[in-house]
């Protein structure tokens, strides 16, 4: 999924120039083969794809890598055009929810091979390598992760006496029902946070959509569907957040930032708009993973972050595939986690950032990490999307099931190819 849609910057960096740019693509007359990587703008730090890119070029002398880089707006039509060009780029770095849209083109090279043989997928995060497999395919290899945990105030949660952050929805409910008082909200939670009520619904054993014999149908009338929003609801209404508007509308940070906040639901990199706004909040946020129902796993949370795709008709196949074995393996995941404050492609490699609090608790959280739906026309639904107008009807008193059943009808309709 596209940065973007997470609703805060997970890092700021510079946009990058790498060595071996005025090589041309293909082969160069002293043999070389020139491999094209696009990557997308913020995904990687300068630093660091000047380290992978000597460090490949020594392990590989034939080849020389030329790194592009990629703005989000627009990237689908542009990566849509490569693929069925005669000059595709090799290595491609894609939003994890957009691998089935492009792999509907044809144009994508399967890696399922690699993968069970030799990438050790059995151990991928499933937010990242589910949306990637496509009718059993896999076409997209988990590059990184981000996903939403609780950013808390130290101060507030003190002066109520909470001394540990909850481990279970119950505690949650109970600590944030605490803290919601004397003006002060126990959770700011806008109404239409629609990737937070997934990993609700999630968690409860409903879907956003099913997929029988090949149809998508929405299905956030099931009885699990409704408990995830049940829960939703007890949880919005401790606090004072807008119940027809999402997290950006007021942008939730800053809201935050007032003080009088003690805890939002957003990525890590959140806080530093926090602090931005608010200096004295500085080293008084803390940060736990989205509670389970138990307080044996977290609860489930959407996933967002990239997979690396291979255009079919890349013209160095073999090379392509060795920057997507070398990306993905666990030296760069872990040196590109700790560098960018990324969770890894694998939760046994999440060690990289324990000494980040924000990054561990989203790494935690991000084994119980889910995606959207695995349909091509999903980015149809997220740009004229049902489920939020469904929030505001249910918070605003409608019945849930006949909301929900409007809504999912609506979702039917958009994933109907």
């Amino acid at each position: 999924m596209k940065n973007r849609y997470l609703h805060a910057p997970v890092v700021l960096v510079t946009a990058l120039a790498l060595g071996g740019c005025g090589a041309l693509p293909g082969t160069g007359g002293d043999g070389t083969a020139t491999v094209t990587v696009w990557l997308m703008k913020d995904s990687a730090s300068d630093d660091f794809v000047q380290r992978f890119t000597r460090d490949f070029e020594k392990a590989h002398p034939s080849v020389r890598l030329r790194v592009k880089i990629q703005e989000w707006t627009g990237i689908g039509q542009k990566v849509g055009a490569a693929l069925t060009s005669g000059d595709a780029p090799d290595v491609i770095e894609v939003g994890n929810t957009q691998v089935p849209q492009y792999a509907a083109s044809g144009g994508l090279l399967d890696l399922t091979l690699q993968s069970l043989r030799d990438w050790g997928s059995k151990d991928w995060l499933p937010g990242l390598a589910q949306p990637g497999n496509v009718d059993g395919v896999q076409y997209g290899i988990p590059w990184y992760a981000a996903n939403r945990v609780v950013i808390y105030n130290k101060d507030l949660f003190g002066a109520a006496g909470i001394t540990e952050p909850p481990t279970t929805r119950a505690e949650w409910l109970t600590d944030t029902a605490k803290l919601n008082t004397g003006g002060r909200q126990g959770i700011y939670l806008a109404g239409q946070d629609w990737y937070t009520l997934s990993g609700f619904i999630w968690d409860e054993g409903g879907e956003l959509a099913q997929q029988s014999g090949g149809d998508w149908t929405g299905a956030l009338a099931t009885p699990a569907a409704l408990r995830g929003m049940a829960f939703y609801k007890q949880l919005q209404a401790l606090g004072n957040g807008p119940k027809n508007a999402d997290e950006a509308t007021p942008p939730q940070a800053e809201v935050f930032a007032k003080g009088e906040v003690a805890q939002i639901i957003a990525v890590p990199g959140t806080a530093k708009a926090i602090q931005k706004a608010a200096p004295a909040l500085a080293g008084k946020l803390g940060y736990f993973p989205v509670p389970g129902k138990t307080a044996a796993r977290p609860g489930a949370v959407f996933t967002g972050g990239s997979d690396l795709i291979v255009p079919k008709r890349s013209g160095h196949r073999t090379e392509a595939v060795e920057v997507v074995k070398e990306l993905a393996s666990a030296k760069w995941q872990q040196d590109l986690a700790a560098t960018m404050s990324y969770v890894p492609n694998k939760p046994a490699l999440a060690a990289a950032v324990e000494g980040q609090a924000g990054t561990a608790a989203m790494a935690r959280g991000a084994a119980q990490g889910r995606a959207t739906p695995n349909s091509p026309q999903w980015a149809a639904v997220e740009a004229d999307n049902p489920i939020k107008p469904y929030m505001t009807a249910v918070l605003t008193g409608s019945d849930p099931r006949t909301a929900a059943r409007t809504a999912s009808s609506r979702l039917t309709a958009l994933l109907f190819p």
